[in-house]
Order: C-alpha cells, then structure tokens, then sequence
C-alpha cells in the first residue's frame, strides 16, 4: 500500500477511510484488510489487501471467501465486483477459482503511472 500515497492516506485518515474498511486478523497480527463500497441498490464493491508475507501460502481462496461472505450477511448484494491489475495473474486466478468472471478491461493511474486492469463481478445466490 506504500506505492500508492494516495491509498495509503485514505487507509490511514480516518475521516477518509469512515466505515467501509474492515482489518482481518489472526491470533497474533493483521493479515489483511477489505473495503466495501456499495455501488447501487443490488451491488458491492470489495477492496483488499493481505500482507505481503502472508500471500503465496494457499490462503488467498479463503482469505477472499471470508470476506464474500461477509458482505453477503452485512450487505445483502446481489453481485459483487472487485478489480485487480492484469499483470497480478496469481490474485486472478484466485479470483476466477472462487467464480468471479471478467467483466471489463480498462486503464487506470496507479503509483504513478497507468496500469491495466479487469473489473470483475461475482454472481451471489
């Protein structure tokens, strides 16, 4: 989060941040974090984030899950959406296993450039 000073001031203001931001923790530190930021009546959209240390173990599936679920019981939705970076395949594929499906591909300013992204949605029953 540091290579986005301007994610890393949000997450630390907490007039900014105000009431979508959720820390996830183990028995013994903060694993990761979710936003959640209601688009429309019938639709979420979820950010996240878990620490670097932490990623690359075969928990990311659950990690994510956790937090669908979450939004679900809080929030009710009918569609969840989150977007990632095209060049971050791991998180993806994490993603698409779980049964979140491409939406759309578009550029966005990140760390000080423009980066690829997909949005991708997730259908809850």
């Amino acid at each position: 989060m540091e290579a986005d000073q301007e994610d890393l001031l949000e997450f630390l203001d907490p007039v900014q941040r105000g009431e979508s931001y959720y820390a996830v923790f183990d028995e013994y530190q903060m694993i990761g974090f979710f936003s959640f930021a209601q688009k429309n009546d019938h639709t979420i959209d979820i950010g996240l984030g878990m620490r670097p240390e932490n990623t690359g173990e075969g928990n990311g599936e659950a990690f994510v899950h956790a937090g669908i679920e979450f939004a679900k019981r809080t929030y009710r939705p009918t569609h969840i959406t989150l977007s990632v970076a095209t060049f971050n395949r791991r998180a993806i594929k994490v993603y698409e296993n779980i049964g979140f499906q491409i939406e759309e591909t578009f550029m966005q300013p990140t760390n000080g450039s423009y980066f690829e992204f997909v949005r991708m949605v997730y259908e809850c029953e």
